[in-house]
């Protein structure tokens, strides 16, 4: 069983590279708007750019980081391991170009809503896909275009690790919003105390200007995210080590193997909207 991602790999090259969503419709933030930052414009030139030097759909694809077929099975099995089943519905903040949609066409029934900002990422994913009762929408808010209490499961892959910790806990927020009683939300995150991560800080620190955010979390933060927010803490995975329960033989890029448990190499945060909210305390 190996760990996939090395400490140099994992900044420089490897699949933690931004993949930036927002929201609009839904009934979400009214005050959601992130048309001052710049964000959107520069993921979209990044995927531009990327589809200057690369023919093809592998542009687009490798607009997300690599390991496209791993880290997609890796992310689809943790999300049946926590409860996922076919007939539930699934938000997929940041779904880019569908490394875990794709992993997903098998569950018939599933009601999947992915979202991105760039359109070619969206097109590629409906495409490789094919599901036409599935919803891939570009939107350019934190809003999640989803109605109040519908979801089962909301997750957001190698998302929050380039926004700024304000329109993380917008995205949090939605997805209270979004989640029936009980549901989970699920995203993956970098922080100081994994020794693999440290990469990429110093990719950050050497990066040119306009290089896109790395942003590190601490578990501090995410607890007070989820006090104030009203969410419980279900689990907190350390990102190089295995947490997933794996039925298949994972075969990396690079070569490496992967079987039994399994770990993504960003540390995954599960949180649980309460079935029921407490009474405010009288007296």
């Amino acid at each position: 069983m190996l760990t996939p991602l090395g400490p140099a790999s994992i900044g420089a090259s490897g699949w933690v590279r931004i993949r930036f969503a927002a929201r609009k419709e839904g009934g979400g933030d009214e005050d959601s708007s992130m048309a001052d930052l710049n964000f959107v414009q520069s993921y979209n030139n990044h995927v531009a750019d990327l589809a200057r030097r690369i023919q093809g759909d592998d542009a687009l694809r490798l607009a997300i980081g690599g390991e496209f077929m791993a880290v997609g099975k890796l992310e689809y099995y943790l999300l049946r391991s926590l409860g996922l089943e076919d007939g539930q519905s699934l938000v997929d903040i940041g779904c880019g170009s569908g490394r875990l949609a794709t992993q997903l066409v098998p569950m018939a029934n599933l009601r999947y809503l992915g979202t991105d900002v760039v359109q070619p990422l969206l097109d590629l994913a409906s495409r490789l896909c094919g599901r036409s009762d599935w919803r891939f929408e570009r939107v350019d808010t934190t809003a999640i275009p989803q109605a109040d209490a519908s979801a089962e499961m909301v997750c957001s892959f190698s998302v929050f690790t380039h926004l700024l910790h304000e329109e993380t806990f917008k995205y949090l927020r939605e997805a209270m919003r979004v989640l029936k009683p009980g549901g989970l939300l699920v995203f993956s995150f970098i922080e100081f105390r994994i020794p693999c991560h440290w990469g990429i800080f110093m990719a950050s620190v050497d990066a040119h200007a306009g290089w896109h955010l790395n942003q590190f979390m601490d578990r501090d933060g995410i607890r007070a995210w989820a006090e104030n927010l009203g969410f419980e803490i279900v689990s907190i995975h350390d990102g190089d080590k295995p947490h997933i329960p794996i039925p298949e033989e994972i075969v990396w890029e690079n070569g490496n193997r992967m079987s039994g448990m399994g770990n993504i190499g960003q540390s995954i945060a599960i949180l649980r909207k309460p079935t029921a909210v407490a009474s405010p305390v009288s007296g």
